[in-house]
């Protein structure tokens, strides 16, 4: 089974490296990236594949020169050291190989769309959605990631009742995908006066960025209005209708973006957090379609599902997914986040692995 997988690989690497000579291919932008897409993904695995069979094919050289009794003792002695070896190679490769073949998500290296949205609490749950902003920027920082607000509405007492904004950097979508799910707080709001503990919840939504490779768009099917802007203060809210608003109609999805003085800005904006919204539903359906094989996996990305906790009095941090505590909360705000997303994603790669082998 795993070598009827490498040599499929293989010849697919070799049909898609004609292909991309061919001038109706080079012409063809969208097919042209798509092909360059799927050749990089399976470069690495055929490069392997075509060392471990000239490892093989060396090891039985070796193997025949052993059994040739007319040869030198001593090149015997050599050939014997040599399939020695080279099945020991040979059996790291097929390790190594066996790895390569666990189904990668294809958009582990894409910039990511963060959404977070105030849930039960009021204006504690606005509070927390940007103590969560926080987070997430600072672990961006950390990583060598740059973050740009797409579009933002927030409340009086600085809280943010909902947020669109973009991680950008090679591997973000590996990182974040996790993040999708209900986050849930328990502390004493500041607007408590008799110190009582609340629990509040924000919605995290995690959108890989999509182009239009990927998605297709009908003009026609987007209805464009300008607006004034939603947020709760700034020098030029309300004076001008510079924010955007789209409408796809066929989903009825509505994006809008006020970020930006320029409405042609805000545009842009709009219609790249629009593209990576479809994206993101066509490739939930398709899960929807294959979802018995994907619900033992970390997180199934539903929304509705409560992923972590975030406990003030007790100063800790419970990711609910794998039974996950620490005791630094206040690190972990500060975006110190690795110590849940590494166990988050080695289990990921663990389930992929065994389900690969199923």
């Amino acid at each position: 089974m795993l070598f009827n997988k490498l040599a499929a690989a293989d010849d697919r690497y070799r049909e898609i490296e004609q292909m991309l000579t061919l001038p109706e291919v080079i012409s063809d932008n969208k097919t042209y990236q798509r092909l360059i897409k799927e050749y990089n993904r399976l470069e690495e695995v055929v490069l392997k594949y075509r060392e471990y069979l000239a490892t093989e094919k060396q090891m039985r050289e070796a193997d025949d020169m052993m059994r040739d009794s007319s040869i030198d003792p001593e090149l015997r002695q050599m050939a014997e050291d040599e399939f020695h070896e080279c099945r020991d190679k040979c059996e790291r490769l097929k390790d190594e190989l066996k790895i390569l073949l666990v189904p990668k998500d294809p958009n582990d290296s894409k910039n990511v769309i963060v959404e977070l949205r105030q849930g039960a609490g009021g204006e504690e749950a606005a509070l927390f959605a940007q103590d969560l902003y926080r987070m997430y920027t600072m672990y961006a920082t950390a990583r060598g990631y740059k973050t740009e607000v797409l579009s933002l509405n927030d409340t009086e007492l600085g809280g943010i009742k909902a947020i669109s904004f973009m991680v950008i950097g090679d591997g973000a979508y590996s990182r974040l995908k996790f993040e999708s799910g209900v986050h849930r707080v328990q502390r004493i709001p500041v607007t408590e006066s008799n110190g009582r503990i609340q629990t509040s919840t924000v919605t995290v939504a995690v959108l890989p960025e999509a182009d239009e490779v990927e998605v297709q768009i009908n003009p026609s099917d987007i209805k464009i209005e300008s607006c004034k802007s939603s947020g709760a203060g700034g020098q030029h809210i309300n004076k001008t209708e510079s924010a955007v608003r789209l409408t796809h109609i066929p989903t009825g999805i509505v994006i809008e973006c006020d970020q930006e003085r320029s409405q042609l800005q805000n545009k842009e904006k709009a219609m790249r957090l629009l593209y990576s919204k479809l994206y993101d539903a066509k490739v939930r359906e398709q899960e929807e379609a294959i979802a018995s094989t994907r619900k033992n996996q970390v997180g199934s990305g539903d929304r509705s599902e409560k992923i972590r906790t975030y406990n003030f009095p007790q100063s800790r941090v419970t990711d609910h997914r794998i039974n996950k505590t620490l005791f630094s909360l206040d690190g972990f705000l500060d975006g110190d986040m690795d110590g849940i997303i590494d166990e988050l994603v080695a289990q990921d790669a663990a389930q992929r692995l065994q389900d690969n082998d199923d």
